[in-house]
């Protein structure tokens, strides 16, 4: 027991020797990335710095120091706090619904000294760290047990539960389906997600009579925006004409006509790729897309190379959350989804998205520094 204390305490690697150990390179495409919003948002203001692009870079650089700040804590101290912060955070959301601040119908954030932020953007991340501590180190065995899979599906299914009262149908169907990333990963057999899949489809008519208005206008909208293009429809056909009137080579920085001439609706948040393409046609898009790409696919290299699972499944689920960000809103703004409140993760303006993605790569460093550690965490029981 006092070894295994002394493991806790002892740091693995000075401070200088963590410095070198920080994936630079990982950093330089976060902060290309970080650029494509600025230069994005600058154009989204008519061509001015202000309001959106110098916020953002500001916000970023406050966000690049904490991400490399955390990536200096030893991963196993931040393991011992990972069901800590999955508290912290159901409790967040137990104070959102109670006085929670309530914006376009939903009550979602909190206001803190002036400063909003979403709880549940940040329940994510805490499960994602939950999770992986639960699983760390479990047998095959254990993990094929039925009953040992009950308390991380209760941890799952908790938050999932408390972000659909928001309401916030997309953020709590992508928090489940983070989740079950993570049983995958953990090594869950394919079957039980098929037995827990199979009745989906015969639920979907029951869940849909049971949507909120807005959230059905929004399944109806997508299956048929034509029906009202100048109300619920408007959005996604403006986002479809600015991606297709883009071409291969776009109509130049700041001569997009959808976006400047305000027919394009949120420009600045939810439809700042479409922005991007427009401006800069589909080779722009692409290489936008190909360094989204890139930034995952270092992620889960990073969870490849740790020696360690509690690492694996934090680095991997980390990937995850950030593909998901990824691939909603771009397919959002496509019409491929329905359209719903997710941004861009460092393109597109905001706070709350921004300091919980820098968050989770600050955590994926401090994964990539302590790759080599010897990692001991008793199994669950």
């Amino acid at each position: 027991m006092l070894s295994e204390r002394r493991l806790w305490r002892e740091p693995s690697f000075d401070l200088m020797g963590k410095i070198f150990r920080v994936n630079w390179l990982y950093v330089l495409l976060l902060c290309a990335l970080a650029g494509v919003g600025y230069t994005a948002l600058y154009s989204a203001a008519g061509g001015s710095p202000d309001p959106y692009a110098t916020r953002h870079i500001l916000r970023f650089a406050f966000g690049l120091v904490l991400m490399l700040g955390i990536g200096m804590i030893d991963i196993r101290f931040i393991a011992r706090l990972s069901w800590l912060a999955w508290l912290g955070c159901v409790s967040l959301l137990v104070l959102v619904l109670r006085m929670g601040h309530v914006g376009k119908g939903a009550q979602r954030w909190l206001d803190l000294g002036g400063m909003q932020i979403q709880p549940s953007e940040m329940m994510k991340l805490a499960l994602v760290l939950a999770l992986a501590s639960w699983f760390h180190r479990a047998s095959w065995e254990r993990i094929g047990n039925p009953l040992f899979l009950i308390p991380p599906i209760i941890a799952t299914l908790i938050p999932v539960g408390l972000i659909l009262k928001e309401p916030n149908l997309g953020t709590a169907a992508i928090t489940g389906l983070l989740g079950g990333c993570i049983f995958f990963a953990a090594g869950v057999r394919w079957w039980k997600f098929v037995l827990v899949l199979t009745p989906l489809p015969f639920l979907a008519p029951y869940v849909y009579n049971h949507l909120h208005d807005y959230q059905r206008a929004r399944i109806d909208t997508f299956l048929h925006p034509e029906s009202d293009p100048l109300g619920a429809g408007y959005n996604i056909i403006q986002s479809k004409i600015a991606l297709g009137s883009g071409g291969t080579w776009g109509k130049g920085f700041l001569q997009g006509t959808q976006g400047h001439l305000d027919f394009l609706p949120e420009k600045q948040t939810d439809f700042i790729f479409t922005m991007i393409g427009e401006e800069f046609g589909l080779a722009g898009a692409l290489g936008v897309m190909a360094l989204l790409c890139l930034i995952i696919l270092g992620a889960m290299l990073i969870a490849l190379r740790c020696r360690h699972q509690y690492g694996r499944l934090v680095a991997f689920g980390i990937a995850c959350n950030f593909f998901l960000y990824v691939f909603v809103n771009i397919a959002m703004v496509m019409g491929a989804i329905p359209v719903g409140g997710v941004p861009l993760p460092l393109v597109s303006h905001g706070g709350s998205a921004m300091l919980t993605v820098m968050v989770g790569f600050g955590i994926l460093m401090s994964v990539h520094v302590h790759r080599d550690v010897e990692f001991k965490m008793r199994e669950p029981r």
